[in-house]
């Protein structure tokens, strides 16, 4: 087929190259401006584009889409048989959706309806499910309610992260972006509508998505910090200052309970009180403004009181 390709981040990578693998013809690539990254704050180009340059793909980077003439006359004139759009992060406007005959393919990573929105790996993980997927779908004007063309499904490991999550999904994706795309060419594609009553929400991340709230059970505060890897990650405050943590996991053993948030040292290692009596043990934590350090080193440099509680 001939395409357009819409994404920007590292996710949507693997399904651009099996697009090229699979010898499509992608005419042009669409992501999203060129962003600062990091401390420095470096002008920095968004991993699809850099791939696409690597491949000697033509790029662009337009600031809108709905009303944008010039992008339209330059779509018009390559008629793509398909658009795809992998996490591209902007809202494909109607006249997108009407261009091709084969019309817009999304690869979601969810199996919708379920987690419909802009985090939904994020938020499968932070809600503690054990399975997940990835779905291809026909995109509309709605958000996430397109006709679904195929699914695939993946086991959750316990302890895996959306960091590492993301790479095997995103994998996942691309091969069901190759058969899905097989399936529109030959006429054996067979789209079916959602079932609305079985959706729910993936809004966004926000910063405040990471601040822990020790209410909450020690295996939910857990799934937050997996699914919210590596934004906007976990963290709380002590003696009135930030502090990240940046790995933690179950605790073994039973301890008596605390009130939730209070800290307990037990010789090296650093253990924290959640809502319903259960403990989590804080293995590498980060002061703001200072490296991450191991639960040894934090426990020699803040020499805690007893009774004292993140919050």
């Amino acid at each position: 087929m001939r395409l357009v390709f819409c994404g920007t981040p590292q996710f949507a990578v693997p399904a651009l190259e099996a697009l090229l693998a699979a010898e499509h013809e992608v005419a042009l690539v669409l992501a999203q401006p060129d962003r600062p990254v990091g401390r420095k704050q470096l002008l920095t180009a968004p991993r699809v584009k850099q791939t696409a340059v690597l491949r000697d793909i033509p790029v662009l980077q337009p600031e809108k889409l709905r009303n944008n003439p010039e992008l339209e006359a330059k779509l018009s004139e390559i008629a793509p048989d398909a658009i795809v759009v992998v996490a591209y992060g902007r809202i494909i406007p109607p006249w997108m959706l009407a261009l091709p005959r084969f019309g817009n393919i999304n690869v979601h990573a969810s199996l919708l309806p379920k987690y419909r929105g802009a985090a939904p790996m994020q938020w499968a993980l932070a809600n503690g499910e054990k399975t997940t997927g990835v779905t291809t779908m026909l995109l509309n004007e709605e958000l996430d309610t397109g006709l679904m063309i195929d699914q695939r499904q993946l086991q959750i490991g316990e302890d895996e992260t959306a960091a590492e999550l993301s790479p095997r999904l995103s994998a996942l994706g691309a091969e069901l972006l190759i058969e899905t795309l097989a399936k529109l060419a030959d006429g054996n594609a067979r789209p079916v509508a959602q079932v609305d009553a079985d959706a729910t929400l993936a809004p966004i991340l926000r910063r405040e998505d990471g601040r822990i709230d020790f209410a909450r059970s020690a295996r939910e505060i857990y799934n937050r910090w997996r699914g919210f890897q590596p934004w906007p990650g976990a963290f709380a405050e002590l003696r009135g200052e930030k502090i990240s943590v940046l790995k933690m996991r179950p605790a073994e053993g039973a301890r008596a309970s605390f009130v939730p948030g209070s800290l307990l040292a037990e010789g090296k290692q650093l253990f924290i009180c959640a809502g319903d009596g259960g403990w989590l043990e804080l293995l590498e934590l980060q002061a703001a403004g200072k490296r991450g350090m191991a639960a040894e080193e934090f426990l020699r440099g803040h020499k805690l009181q007893s009774g004292e509680r993140l919050s």
